[in-house]
This record gives structure tokens, sequence and C-alpha cells, in this order.
């Protein structure tokens, strides 16, 4: 078959050995060294792609990342793919719900153990059946498999040498693999999209000890200065989480940012600190002491390649209920400079009355950039009302929730992008976003 690459998508013809749960592939039939191996995994998923400019695509979906390949006729996707479920089902202790047979292996042997001999045996479906139908619910699928499926249900993230795409698959592959988590380990994974689908925000985080290195490996990957990257040790060091995470910004023209972020439980006035000096950050601190938002839960940053640099600080509203919560939180749009938001929308958020409201407040040394109201958990009847305020399809937006496997979002969050800081790649003024938590990976 004919392969896509991993950091380079480049596409180069491969040949494929599938043994137990292991699919190898070498240069050439006779190559004695296998170039990688793809693991076979309970959780992954081994689809048919509809591509145009590539027929017979397909994929596979793992807890690494998502490979690619197609034969060269289409009446060999088929036979790849039932013997590819057959491996899946075999991972997961039992046969597919369709009944699908193992493959047959023909004197393979172990790539590693072959002493440099030819390997020329191929792997042969014991039937021709069509492609079979995964088994097992979400539940069973990892979170890194959830996020590849989501992703395909965005329409431009379907492109043919996307830049945006390359971007996620960078990202994707500089979060540590399960096997670096040991006991009481875990990864969490997040996302977040706008109600047209044109705005996303890719987030993981988890033990700093795992992280640290790939983030600052991305970090240099994708052209962050020198200086920011100083800056994160610093921080880091000022506030000592024992949790760090990368984040990743896209849109539907084209927009790309990146940056970290600390999910920690820590005082404003530390968060502050990582901000930029500048009148925006001396109204936050202001702000917060008049309303008793003394602590934050969330602090991080842009690692974009120009200034002005951003930071974002997320904290609980204050309130005893949640009208005070919804007014202090209005109360900021209003102090910070920023517009209100609409009628039909304060209306909407009122229908969830519950408790727990969050903001998201990011500055720069130019200004304030975004200013969020996080809703939480709302009830359907308000997603649906934000979708169609926020300009979505509802459709489109249960399509991507299903591909996540969860039941709804975490948060609703009604924000305001200043103008100038959309950089024409991102929309500015008012938006709905909705934040869903994904899931974890944990450690053994």
């Amino acid at each position: 078959m004919t392969k896509q690459g991993g950091s380079y998508k480049s596409w180069k013809k491969r040949y494929f050995i599938l043994k137990d749960n292991k699919l190898y592939y070498f240069k050439g039939p006779k190559d004695p060294d296998f170039t990688g191996k793809i693991d076979i995994e309970s959780g992954s998923i081994a689809k048919e792609e509809k591509d145009k400019k590539k027929p017979n695509l397909l994929s596979i979906g793992t807890t690494k990342r998502v490979y690619y390949m197609h034969p060269d006729r289409p009446e060999e996707v088929g036979p790849w793919l039932t013997a590819l479920q057959a491996s899946i089902d075999k991972a997961k202790g039992g046969a597919g719900a369709g009944g699908v047979s193992s493959p047959r292996v023909t004197s393979v042997e172990n790539p590693k153990a072959t002493g440099g001999q030819q390997t020329t045996s191929t792997t042969t479906p014991t039937n021709n059946a069509g492609p079979s139908k995964p088994s097992g619910g979400s539940d069973s699928m990892s979170p890194r498999v959830r996020l590849s499926l989501a992703k395909s249900t965005v329409k431009f993230l379907q492109e043919e040498d996307s830049k945006v795409l390359e971007f996620w698959q960078i990202w994707s592959e500089s979060i540590p693999p399960k096997e670096d988590l040991t006991s009481g380990m875990a990864i969490g994974f997040n996302v977040a999209i706008s109600a047209d689908m044109q705005k996303l925000n890719w987030r993981t985080g988890g033990p700093q000890n795992i992280f640290i290195q790939k983030m600052v490996d991305f970090f240099w990957n994708v052209g962050a200065p020198e200086s920011e990257i100083d800056r994160l040790n610093d921080v880091g060091a000022l506030i000592n989480p024992i949790k760090i995470g990368s984040w990743i910004d896209m849109s539907g023209k084209g927009g790309m940012d990146g940056g970290w972020y600390f999910p920690v439980d820590i005082p404003m006035s530390l968060a502050i600190q990582a901000a930029d000096d500048g009148e925006p950050s001396k109204k936050v601190a202001s702000w917060s002491e008049q309303h008793s938002m003394v602590s934050v839960f969330y602090v991080g940053r842009d690692m974009g390649a120009a200034p002005p640099r951003q930071t974002e600080i997320r904290a609980k509203v204050p309130g005893r209920n949640w009208e005070e919560q919804l007014e202090h939180g209005l109360s900021a749009f209003r102090d910070f400079g920023f517009p209100e938001p609409a009628p039909e929308v304060i209306a909407a958020v009122k229908e969830n009355k519950k408790e727990g409201m969050c903001m998201s407040i990011i500055t720069s040394s130019e200004g304030f950039v975004r200013l969020g109201l996080l809703v939480p958990k709302p009830d359907p009847s308000v997603v649906l009302s934000l979708c169609q305020l926020g300009g979505g399809n509802t459709d489109n937006l249960a399509a991507f929730e299903g591909s996540l496997g969860v039941e709804g979002p975490e948060f609703v969050e009604v924000q305001y992008l200043m103008k100038n800081f959309g950089y024409g790649v991102y929309k500015e003024g008012s938006d709905i976003v909705f934040h869903y938590a994904v899931g974890e990976e944990r450690g053994d």
C-alpha cells in the first residue's frame, strides 16, 4: 500500500505484514528490516475514508495517531479492513460482532528476528467480506481516537495538504504516549469548538515530568521564540505546577496558534505574574480584589512567533447563587470595556440556572484580547438555542459530539474577541463556543 508519513506528509509505497496485533511495514518485500510498525489495540478504529483525490484510502486510528494508507486497487480495501478489524477484535479478547474470523498469516517471522533473511510472506484474509463496523461503544475508544474521529467531522480539516491539519498532526504527535504513564498518572484531553465549527481549541495535559520535554520540542518545531520558552521555564519555577499541558487553536481561515497552560489552583496575584505588564493586568487584579475572585484554576500563554503575547486566566465567578454569578460576569464585560452579550444570549443563559459559572480573561500588553463567561453543564435546550444564536447547525454539532462519545458539553462559553485581535483568521466580536472533556488515559 501507499502510506502517508508522520512528521512529513509525503506518500510512499510500503510493504505491509499484519501479524498478531502489529502491522509492520517495510520499504520493499525483500527488505530484511521493518521501517516501522502500527500497534493494533482494543480501542483502534479501522475504516474506509472518502477522498476523491485518493481513492481506496483507509485509516487506522490508535492511541498514538491516525495512520492513512491506500492499496492500488479498490477490491483490496475490503479484505484489508476485514483483516484489521479481526486484529482489533482479537485485541479486545473476542470475535467481532459480525463473526469475522482472524486473518491467516503464512510463515511470517518476527521482523527483528530474521537475522538478515528475506521476508516475503504476506497476510491473506480468510474471506473476502467487506469492511465490518467496529464493535464496542465509544467507551472502549481511547481519547486520542475520539479526537481523531471528531477531527474528521470538521469540514475545513478535510482539505488535502492543509497546513492547519499538518499543525494538528505535529501537535498530536507531541503528546506523550500512554506507555510513559505509571500507576496513578493520567493524561487529560479537551476540545472546544465554536457554534459555526470554524474555530477549534485542542488541549491536553498531564504530569510535568513526562510532558515538559515533548512540549518544549513541539514549541521549537513550530517556531516559538526562545524568549517565550524561557518565559515558560520562569513561570514554571514560580508556580511549580504538578501538571502542565499544551494547546493549539485553529480556524477555517487558516488560523494557527499554540501555547502552554497550567491546570493549577493558585492565587490570582500569582497568576497575573504570568501576564505582561500593562493596564489590562492591573485592571484584572483590581477587579478581582473588588469582587473577591481571589484564585484561579487555569493560567496559560500563547507561544506565537510574533508579539503581543496573550495570557489567559480562568477562574470561578464569585457569587452565592447563579443569579449573582451571572451579574458578576456581566459586570466584567462592562468594566473591562467589552460589549455585553446580546439580550437573547443572556436569556438563553438564564434558562440554565446552574451554579459554577467560570470566566476566561485573555490580556496582552496592547489591551484586553478576549473575555468569556463559561456556563456549566448546559441543558440540551440551552445548547440548541445558543448553537443557533451562534450561527451553527445543530446536526453538525451533534455529529461532532457523537464522534467524541460525550453526552454534551462541559461548558458553553459566551465570549467576545476584541477588534484587531482576530488577525483576519479568527472571528472578532461575539461568539459561542462549546467545551468538551473528552476523557483521560491512565497508567496501569
